[in-house]
């Protein structure tokens, strides 16, 4: 089986966003990044859904008029 979408720690997604892990899970509570997966007791988070909130972001930056 192909991993073709790795799935993030908090840690890894946050060093993506280069952004704190308690300012990742302040995003994540007010909407602005997804909620995770939870597999048993971990958290994480698909690598294609952070790319894809970035890209929200930067949309949201210069809408289309």
């Amino acid at each position: 089986m192909q991993i073709n979408d790795p799935l993030l720690t908090k840690k890894e997604a946050a060093s993506i966003l280069n952004i704190s892990v308690p300012t990742f899970y302040r995003r994540v509570a007010d909407g602005t990044l997804p909620k995770p997966i939870k597999i048993g007791a971990l958290s994480k988070w698909p690598m294609s859904d952070i790319l894809g909130a970035i890209e929200d972001a930067k949309a949201a930056r210069n809408p289309k008029q």
